[in-house]
């Protein structure tokens, strides 16, 4: 929820309820009662606060969550968290079909794993192949 949003980003980002209120134009009262649910924004001060915020205006009002985690801070643009997986016995996962779908994946397609020692990506064998492709052509180009 809005309000929910509203609480969660100024406390991660570290502002008062009178440092995002000045940020935005408005009084620190009317910003309060945004986070208490009782008065919302309207499209100009949810477009602004998304600004500041670095999210979009959509992200600021929808609320996710995921099991045994709880809500999620929203996340900025291109950015997704697509829930949670289960690694089976062979190391296996289903990819969540949200993302599937936003990435056109299908059975059957490659992907490259890579890490670092926070997680694992996977991306695309034909991104990495042109990438690949596109340095091996700096490597042999001739100087001027």
């Amino acid at each position: 929820m809005l309000k929910d949003n509203l609480i969660m980003l100024r406390k991660l980002h570290g502002y008062s309820q009178e440092q995002i209120a000045e940020k935005i134009g408005i009084s620190r009262q009317a910003y309060a009662k945004w986070e208490r649910g009782l008065t919302i924004p309207d499209i100009e001060k949810a477009a602004a606060l998304a600004k500041v915020y670095g999210i979009t205006i959509d992200g600021l009002m929808k609320t996710e969550t995921i099991d045994g985690i709880g809500m999620l801070p929203p996340a900025p643009p291109g950015k997704h968290i697509w829930g949670t997986v289960t690694i089976g016995d062979r190391g296996q996962i289903v990819i969540p079909k949200s993302a599937r779908d936003e990435f056109d994946l299908k059975g059957g397609d490659r992907l490259i794993v890579a890490s670092d020692e926070v997680g694992i990506a996977l991306f695309p064998t034909s991104f990495f192949e042109d990438k690949m492709q596109q340095f091996m052509g700096l490597l042999t180009e001739k100087p001027e």
